[in-house]
């Protein structure tokens, strides 16, 4: 594969916005290490990112093959790979194949019940790609996909799950269904002509706006809940509030009657908000007491 094709698959999968969910997982992965008074391995740590970009690369691939015809239709997608035919169909096939494959062998290389589990992940990411056609709130399914990862990590590292961990699950799914809600403002007239489903179409965007403020709010709160369930030092604290302030910002960019910010919005601040909450939250469980 030369560097063009390459290039061109990665844009596809949008590679850059791993970012989004990765730190969330590694979280989970340093708060199940602690938890048993020690820290991850380097070697579960890079299952664990072999499995996310396996995960994100299937999921991603499918998406794109799911919607390969309203992508054509829709004049801000028709540049993509696929409807621009920049890749064929069969290509992103065999990606798709392969990076599912990816996922199994790192669960495999992590434990019994990681292996066990990740078929399932896979039907849960490869659903979303099929929700818009018939439920405005595809976006929690899509914010599902992103939120289960800290439980994946936390399972990858102790082979069971905290129940504790399912705040966190639950605050990333509202994060990422919120800001895929902002995101889907832009295509509200398309989705009316397609017969797709969202809430911006289904309420309006004035309304979908203020739904996703209110699922941000909710985030925040699981996550205050979160750091005092694990009596979390300062530091979390901090990236609590640092990461409130982010998402206020995001939704200043944002208003009714004006989307032109909201690629701003949507990379810029997301990408910050889950670095950040990494950085913070990585230095509170190095303090914190098992």
């Amino acid at each position: 594969m030369n560097r063009s094709r390459i290039r061109v698959v990665l844009e596809m999968i949008k590679f850059e916005h791993s970012v989004f969910a990765l730190p969330f997982a590694l979280v989970g992965a340093l708060l199940a290490a602690r938890a048993a008074g020690g820290f991850p391995s380097w070697s579960q740590i890079l299952w664990i990112v072999v499995a996310m970009v396996g995960a994100r690369s299937a999921a991603m691939t499918m998406n794109r093959i799911a919607d390969i015809e309203f992508d054509r239709r829709n004049p801000r997608t028709a540049n993509r790979a696929l409807p621009a035919g920049h890749l064929t169909l069969g290509f992103a096939w065999i990606f798709t194949i392969v990076s599912a494959a990816l996922l199994v062998a790192a669960a495999w290389r992590l434990n019994k019940l990681a292996l066990e589990l990740s078929p399932l992940a896979l039907a849960i990411l490869f659903l979303y790609s099929y929700t818009k056609r018939f439920t405005a709130w595809s976006h929690f399914v899509l914010g599902f996909c992103l939120g289960i990862s800290p439980a994946a990590a936390w399972i990858a590292i102790r082979g069971s799950l905290d129940p504790r961990m399912l705040i966190l699950c639950a605050a990333v799914t509202l994060w990422v269904g919120g800001f895929d809600v902002l995101y889907a403002c832009q295509d509200v007239d398309f989705d009316r002509v397609a017969g797709l489903h969202s809430i911006p179409k289904k309420f309006g965007i004035a309304r979908a706006l203020q739904i996703a403020r209110v699922m941000h709010l909710a985030m925040v709160t699981l996550l205050i809940g979160l750091a005092t369930t694990f009596h979390l030092a300062w530091p979390a604290w901090v990236g609590i509030a640092v990461v409130a302030l982010l998402l206020g910002y995001e939704h200043s960019l944002v208003k009714p009657n004006d989307l032109s910010k909201m690629n701003a919005a949507f990379f810029m601040v997301n990408g910050y908000i889950s670095l950040l909450f990494l950085l913070f939250w990585g230095a509170a469980v190095v303090v914190a007491k098992p």
